[in-house]
């Protein structure tokens, strides 16, 4: 009796949000469609051939025992799901629920033996899970432990004397923090004019960026190279900058897979060309990078 009716509030939830379902009939103890019911069930499928089955039930009237019922109503769904598995689609979870005798009778024999098919249309695919009551478990967002970024690198001379580095840890926490989608500048990186070698005073940016990329594993960026005064950018002069820092952390042991660079020439610039200062020549000459994910 329990089966029963966990089963029936189940499906009164489905009936009472979807109001779909599509019944085909059967012949007393058989399990094989007659051609009558067979050309209904491929008229269906004609009919509605963006529908999404969520569930199939067998029924069979009170003639013969529980268990043989049982299991001509599995029967009955088997030979309606071969028929339609690969012209319907289904929801990837789909289960079939036999009920055998274990259902309200009609008065009607022929009426109780049948198997139903639970749908949905293609408008309401959006509204699945509802439909069926399923609730998704509520995920609570990844807290992540808070970075401490260095003041300095420390590196040891050819000679054996030391040398620091002296970073900028405010930027750093910038680049760490930034959301999916933010654009931010790498500021004060410069190359020696026309090429893409990065002037010495610059070095620190780099490893700055490295530092993030190395303690921040979940990081993914574009890194976006910029022209000043010409908005061609005939010999790639931009991208071959952007390429520049990506060598640099693809050979620091950063994954290619978590970054790409791309060059804008001057397509992209701050303030329009030609520009009006040096300054603002500087600002559009520059390198950036886009958070992809964080």
């Amino acid at each position: 009796m329990k089966k029963a009716i966990v089963v029936y509030f189940l499906f009164s939830f489905i009936f009472a949000n979807a109001q779909s379902q599509f019944s085909i009939f059967f012949n007393s103890n058989k399990f094989d469609l007659s051609k009558n019911e067979s050309a209904n069930l491929q008229n269906f499928i004609k009919k509605n051939p963006t529908i999404k089955i969520i569930g199939a039930n067998g029924f069979c009237d009170e003639d013969g025992t529980i268990f043989a019922n049982d299991t001509l109503a599995k029967r009955r769904i088997n030979t309606v799901f071969n028929i339609i598995k690969n012209k319907l689609k289904f929801r990837d979870d789909f289960k079939t629920r036999s009920f055998g005798e274990l259902h309200n009778l009609s008065k009607i024999k022929s009426e109780n033996r049948k198997v139903t098919l639970y749908y949905i249309e293609q408008k309401d695919f959006i509204r699945e899970d509802e439909i069926l009551g399923i609730k998704k478990p509520e995920t609570k967002p990844i807290q992540k432990s808070e970075i401490k970024f260095p003041e300095k690198l420390t590196f040891q001379n050819i000679d054996g004397t030391i040398s620091e580095m002296p970073l900028d840890q405010a930027f750093m926490k910038e680049v760490n923090e930034a959301k999916k989608g933010e654009i931010l500048n790498i500021r004060n990186l410069n190359f020696i004019i026309n090429t893409f070698i990065v002037i010495p005073q610059s070095r620190p940016r780099m490893f700055e960026l490295l530092t993030v990329m190395q303690l921040n594993s979940t990081l993914k960026i574009q890194i976006q190279g910029h022209l000043c005064c010409n908005i061609d950018d005939k010999k790639d002069l931009s991208g071959q900058r952007a390429k520049a820092i990506y060598n640099f952390l693809v050979a620091n042991e950063i994954s290619k897979s978590r970054m790409s660079y791309i060059g804008f020439g001057g397509t992209k610039t701050l303030f329009p060309i030609p520009e009006k200062s040096e300054n603002e020549r500087a600002s559009n000459r520059r390198v950036e990078i886009q958070i992809l994910e964080n």
